[in-house]
């Protein structure tokens, strides 16, 4: 079965930085385009970012443009969000997912990992 592991998350400074990484297994990771998401208490999950089946393209959300980068690495099956100059907004738990069509902020697996918790505060 699909399972998306979340990890590198952790407490740090406004400013600071963070290197998430996403294992994936159960799917043939290389044929799909990769989305990253974050959900804050209270509302609705936000699209973060995307990144294509093999890395040529990507795409992310105004809010973090310039400052997060999406990368994979097919043969390890797994996607990281590069996270820089880190604000108190940022602050959510951060998933990973299959992306649903080409170049698609919708999600297409129904099973979520875990996530992994980023908090940005002094």
């Amino acid at each position: 079965q699909v399972q998306l592991v979340e990890s590198g998350g952790g407490l740090v400074q406004p400013g600071g930085s963070l290197r998430l990484s996403c294992a994936a297994s159960g799917f043939t990771f290389s044929g799909y385009g990769m989305n990253w998401y974050r959900v804050v208490p209270g509302k609705e999950r936000e699209w973060v970012a995307f990144i294509s089946s093999g890395g040529g393209r990507t795409s992310y959300a105004d809010s973090v443009k310039g400052r997060f980068t999406i990368s994979r690495d097919n043969a390890k099956n797994t996607v990281y969000l590069q996270m820089n100059s880190l604000k108190p907004e940022d602050t959510a738990v951060y998933y990973c997912n299959a992306a649903r069509s080409t170049n698609s902020p919708f999600p297409l697996f129904d099973d979520w990992g875990q996530g992994t918790h980023v908090t940005v505060s002094s």
